[in-house]
């Protein structure tokens, strides 16, 4: 698959098949986020790999104790408030059971944290789609950045005192009937374009 057609026909992947993700092709996704471009080249994300099932569990149960504690209100982004409310229902996986997920952390102390994160998990998406997986961006863990019990958590397996997470991306097989992500074209709502000639 040529770029811009990975670009053109990326979707996200919200069901996921249980299949684990070869190694090699794990690998590939991983380079693409590695090679990402970042503030002055400093190459300062950190992607945690998770992949083994108990560790995404609790990381899945933590989160949902985290949102269902939190209040949303009108004005709250329309995401987070969803987050907030399946929680409080109970049986939320932020992650969709995917067998993968990437979290990319960056020092809470450097100014593009967000901005290289982002660079890094477009990548990764984009890569997941060329090998014909499927991805969903995922922010849960972004908002809940500041949450001790969490932050503690990721510190156990790798995550430095200094970085937060600044997005995560899930990885896997979508469980479509073809196995293939979906790729059909969806309308624009937005994102306007103005030229200044």
């Amino acid at each position: 698959m040529e770029a811009l057609e990975a670009i053109l026909t990326r979707r996200s992947t919200r069901n996921f098949r249980p299949d684990p993700v070869p190694q090699e092709t794990l690998d590939t996704i991983l380079s693409a986020g590695r090679q990402a471009p970042s503030g002055g080249n400093n190459q300062t994300s950190h992607f945690l790999v998770i992949r083994n099932r108990e560790v995404l569990q609790k990381l899945v149960a933590m989160t949902e104790k985290a949102f269902a504690a939190m209040e949303a209100t009108e004005n709250t982004y329309s995401s987070l408030r969803n987050s907030i409310n399946a929680s409080k229902k109970g049986g939320y996986v932020f992650c969709y059971n995917a067998p993968v997920l990437i979290v990319v952390a960056n020092r809470k102390d450097y100014g593009n944290n967000m901005a290289d994160c982002a660079c890094a998990l477009e990548n990764m998406m984009l890569a997941a789609n060329a090998l014909d997986l499927g991805s969903c961006w995922i922010n849960q863990l972004k908002w809940l950045n500041e949450e001790p019990e969490i932050v503690r958590y990721l510190q156990q397996f790798g995550m430095k005192e200094n970085e937060r997470v600044y997005g995560a991306v899930s990885i896997g097989y979508p469980a479509t009937e073809n196995g293939l992500p979906n790729r059909r074209p969806t309308p624009q709502k937005g994102n306007e374009v103005t030229y200044i000639d």
